[in-house]
């Protein structure tokens, strides 16, 4: 089982970051997740599904621990979200107690059904929105 959670690990994320990021991350209506690189210390920003409520930007990694925008938070929990064109500072906070099926549910319909459907560890990530 974990040599086919790794494979779709792999098969995922390069189809991601070469082929679906690139292109949605021009998307005016994209949300954006800006975190610091954990290495270079260069800004990062990975498209990203998820919903405000309130103050708070609430989305969940469907790779957990393993995403690279993870360990950055991990890293350096300061971040930028870009909501409809607008960009808001914030402190991320990973939240492996949550229950991330649940959190699913009220999240937009259409990334919940791709998290759901590639993710192999997924984790609630709760951004405290400045």
């Amino acid at each position: 089982m974990a040599r086919n959670q790794e494979t779709k690990h792999r098969l995922v994320t390069t189809f991601q970051r070469r082929i679906v990021n690139p292109l949605t991350k021009r998307l005016p209506g994209q949300v954006l997740l800006e975190t610091t690189g954990r290495t270079s210390g260069l800004p990062r920003q990975t498209p990203v599904g998820g919903r405000r409520i309130g103050d708070t930007f609430w989305l969940v990694s469907e790779f957990g621990l393993k995403s690279h925008y993870v360990r950055n938070i991990r890293a350096d929990p300061k971040v930028r979200v870009r909501i409809r064109g607008r960009w808001y500072d914030g402190t991320a906070h990973l939240l492996p107690e949550d229950d991330a099926h649940a959190r699913l549910r009220t999240l937009p319909l259409f990334n919940s059904t791709a998290v759901r459907a590639a993710g192999t560890q997924l984790l609630t990530v709760r951004v405290d929105l400045a």
